[in-house]
């Protein structure tokens, strides 16, 4: 179904679909799926008949983090060459071709090479949860930091309860008398 026949409007007379308002002119679209906006028309504001491509819906699962995108990313596309070195070799194989064994040779380090980069993304995975406190376990190095911020924080609070109680003594400040 096109866009025009989602409006309403004959495909081909040439129509863009939109409405047009005999008072106001609005200028030409530049493509057919997209209505022509007036000059006053602000972004936020909906138009009259207006229904939106598409919509947002909230994500099922959280983002990656980028380092472990990034070693996913490496290793999908040195899985899919490895593949594709397989394939060329079995069929260099079947066509008796020369290329077989050179291309055979090519798939078992490619093997090698997509085996390093699976392993790559799920050491960098752990890695990464382990640093930024995903994981809570007793092993975790998140969690001993958080442990060290935490009696840090405890300590600055009494050093300062202790200062203020030393003012309010009345003192000039000193804890024992020379």
């Amino acid at each position: 179904m096109g866009t025009a026949e989602r409006r309403g409007a004959p495909a081909d007379d040439g129509a863009t679909g939109v409405a047009e308002e005999p008072s106001a002119v609005r200028p030409q679209a530049p493509d057919r799926d997209i209505p022509a906006a007036a000059p006053d028309t602000r972004a936020g504001e909906r138009q009259p008949g207006y229904r939106p491509l598409w919509r947002e819906e909230p994500a099922r699962r959280r983002r990656m983090p980028d380092p472990v995108r990034t070693a996913a990313v490496r290793a999908v596309l040195v899985v899919a060459v490895t593949l594709i070195l397989a394939m060329v070799a079995f069929l260099c194989t079947l066509a008796e071709s020369w290329l077989a064994f050179p291309m055979v040779l090519g798939s078992v380090a490619g093997t090698v090479v997509a085996t390093w980069g699976v392993l790559d993304v799920w050491v960098t995975r752990q890695v990464w949860n382990q640093r930024h406190g995903v994981v809570s376990v007793p092993s975790s190095t998140a969690r001993a930091m958080r442990r060290e911020r935490r009696r840090a924080r405890r300590q600055a609070r009494a050093a300062e309860r202790g200062r203020g109680r030393i003012g309010r003594r009345g003192g000039a400040g000193q804890l024992s008398h020379p």
